[in-house]
């Protein structure tokens, strides 16, 4: 019968018929009288047994328009079946995905850059003269000039294949900008559109990274302390942006074992008590992080001037598994921004990036069941460096798949398919 099924569409309508009135007499035994129960399951034995006898079509069909004929004499037909076995597939197939998010790879969005340049987060370059003209001197952050925004096709095919997307916006009327809860309108982890308001006038934005207009230094007031006048034609807004990686989190791996050092996890920052404790951190609180691990419960940590870090009074280095790029820095260069530097201190690099480790002698040891993790941005990355360890509990699980974007962007590598090491 196995090969028959594959090869004969009667012998599949008949047994996917057979399935259907099983289930229908399943759920109406209960209101159903003995003489109707006993009707029908002789219907169903009668077409297992031509499928089991290999009866020929002609035969099977008979069989077919019998079964039907006393399920309709015996069943009470459901209201709207069509639609009523739509809405249970569509169950199911929620159910599998919810199932297959907690338990086993959950997506996950990359939203910073501290963990470049293994990893990218959301990263834009606002054009030179629109950063200049907005806040009234150039941006710390290096934009190109004037850059060429390409057509709406290129923009497109642009985006979906490796994430750079182009925003322009032009004033239709003269006015500030209002006051705005720069929040976009999301589709799944993608932003689908952000709505703002220039002197009264309505601009959407569409697939806008994260913080759109702070990345555009349309919102820092501290720069502005006159709001700035937009002029009809002008550009209100013309950047660049970045995708930062979407990535699939392996939630299996660690049911079987605990994580290694050097591995990428990703954790909930609640219970951290470094994080509960520092006004500026609460905004963290309860957010999910990804950085490598680089320190066990129990373990003692340092941070050497060489910008290595020291565990328990061995030295890492690009030999540790899991370090291979960390380490892999010229000692003789300074530590660069989204480039690979090590793991730097308060004496080697900006003392508010490490406060719990002010220089080299200062040893930081963990408890038991806790966590220390760090991120391969070591000049622009909120780690254990500020907030300290974390419970073991936190974690969600390790990076396991980047699934978008596919294609470089402007000269990176691509990551698609990586985990990160």
């Amino acid at each position: 019968m196995n090969l028959r099924w594959f090869v004969s569409r009667t012998v599949r309508d008949a047994s996917h018929m057979r399935k259907h009135v099983r289930k229908l007499l399943n759920s109406q035994r209960d209101i159903l009288s003995s003489e109707a129960i006993q009707n029908v399951q002789k219907s169903m034995e009668d077409l297992h047994s031509a499928l089991r006898a290999a009866a020929g079509n002609k035969v099977l069909q008979d069989k077919m328009k019998s079964m039907e004929a006393v399920a309709n004499k015996w069943l009470k037909p459901y209201p709207y079946p069509g639609l009523r076995d739509n809405v249970e597939v569509l169950l199911v197939a929620i159910a599998v995905a919810v199932g297959i998010r907690t338990f086993i790879a959950q997506p996950f969005k990359i939203p910073t850059g501290s963990m470049q340049p293994t990893l990218y987060g959301v990263t834009s370059v606002p054009d030179l003269r629109q950063y200049v003209q907005t806040n009234g001197f150039p941006s710390s952050l290096n934009p190109e000039p004037d850059f060429e925004i390409p057509g709406r096709l290129k923009r497109f095919f642009s985006f979906w294949s490796t994430g750079v997307s182009y925003d322009h916006i032009v004033a239709r009327r003269e006015g500030t900008l209002e006051p705005t809860s720069d929040t976009p309108k999301k589709f799944l982890l993608f932003n689908l559109y952000q709505v703002f308001y220039v002197g009264g006038e309505r601009y959407r934005v569409w697939w806008p990274p994260d913080n759109l207009l702070a990345r555009a230094g349309l919102l820092d007031s501290s720069l502005r302390p006159n709001p700035r006048v937009f002029k009809p034609g002008e550009d209100i807004l013309k950047m660049k942006s970045y995708s930062g990686d979407y990535l699939f989190v392996d939630r299996v791996t660690y049911n079987f074992r605990r994580p290694k050092r050097g591995e990428i996890i990703v954790f909930q920052t609640v219970n951290i008590p470094g994080m509960e404790k520092n006004p500026r951190l609460q905004d963290q609180i309860g957010q999910f992080y990804i950085k490598r691990l680089v320190a066990l419960g129990g373990e003692k940590v340092r941070i050497g001037n060489d910008r290595h870090l020291v565990i328990n009074g061995e030295r890492l280095d690009r030999h540790t598994p899991g370090f291979e790029r960390v380490y892999s820095f010229d000692p003789s260069e300074p530590a660069r921004e989204s480039q690979y530097s090590g793991h730097v201190n308060g004496q080697t690099g900006p003392p508010w990036t490490a406060p719990l480790f002010p220089d080299e002698t200062v040893e930081v040891e963990l408890a038991p069941r806790d966590y220390m993790v760090m991120g391969d941005n070591t000049l622009n990355s909120s780690d254990s460096r500020t907030w300290g360890p974390f419970p073991e509990e936190n974690v969600i699980g390790r990076s396991w798949f980047v699934y978008w974007p596919i294609g470089k962007q402007d000269g990176r590598e691509s990551r698609f398919g990586r985990a990160g090491r």
